[in-house]
């Protein structure tokens, strides 16, 4: 096997980690991660001790004196693809053990344009995990074996391609590591996010009350709070309604809900009328 890779955390291979997530990232460039990694709330979670990273220079565990990571495809074509042997010793390496076929694993992700959709209920459901494991792809891609035999979940975080999956790894990090509890300051500030319920968020204002003759909403002044409730809720329904109309067949809606979402359709509806006038 190959030596350890990259890691500016300090964290050895195999190390164990209680009471913590530990995200184990393959790459072949783990430079692009110290700046994003090395600031704001990914920083605050690895100092407080919630969050643990390692990254692991795939290069590091090729076995040919080039240290060779890729290929021309069999049968042809354009591009080049990553080689199975050193993805796959990397992470054999770091788990200790050869992960093929075996049911006890953490979860072990390929980062490709062909996976599930990553949203934020993927980000939920990954969030429950102690340890998470990243394999970021390059080039034309890996090579099939490391999908079908080694990786046990595929994730995409939208339909367009890059030229990595660096990119994609640190979104996947970046939104599961908010919802570790203990990261955030405020244990509810992720219960209102954008697609945490279903619904787009509503809308935020701050001082000053008039900026340049434009004033924030009088209820966010009263000091009511089950008013400013109410518009926060329906300001969601209305921003999700005119912006991401498909959320709304799968969020969780009460009657009140569907009542004030039929209002915005009838005036939508005079709304058209009035201009065709």
């Amino acid at each position: 096997m190959g030596r350890a890779g990259g890691n500016p955390w300090g964290l050895q291979k195999n190390e164990t980690v209680g009471g913590v997530v530990r995200f184990d990232i393959f790459t072949l460039f783990p430079e692009m991660f110290k700046s994003p990694f090395e600031a704001s709330i990914i920083r605050r979670a690895c100092e407080a001790g919630r969050v643990t990273l390692a990254l692991h220079n795939v290069r590091d565990y090729a076995t040919d004196k080039h240290h060779q990571t890729d290929d021309t495809p069999y049968g042809g074509g354009g591009g080049m693809v990553m080689k199975p042997e050193p993805i796959w010793n990397a992470v054999e390496a770091v788990l200790g053990f050869d992960p093929a076929g075996r049911s006890d694993l953490p979860p072990l992700i390929l980062l490709t344009p062909q996976g599930r959709p990553f949203t934020q209920a993927v980000a939920r459901e990954l969030s429950a995990h102690e340890r998470l494991l990243l394999i970021c792809g390059r080039y034309e891609g890996v090579d099939e074996r490391v999908r079908q035999y080694l990786a046990t979940d595929e994730l995409s975080i939208g339909d367009y391609v890059l030229t990595g999956g660096e990119v994609p790894a640190m979104v996947v990090l970046d939104a599961v590591v908010r919802l570790i509890p203990g990261v955030l300051g405020d244990p509810g500030a992720t219960a209102d996010d954008s697609h945490a319920t279903g619904l787009l968020e509503y809308p935020h204002y701050t001082r000053p009350a008039v900026y340049r003759g434009h004033p924030v909403p009088e209820v966010l002044l009263s000091g009511h709070h089950a008013e400013v409730d109410r518009w926060r809720r329906r300001e969601a329904l209305r921003r999700t309604q005119e912006r991401r109309p498909d959320l709304l067949d799968q969020a969780e809606l009460s009657q009140a809900d569907r009542e004030f979402l039929d209002q915005l359709q009838v005036e939508e509806g005079d709304s058209t009328v009035l201009k065709r006038e």
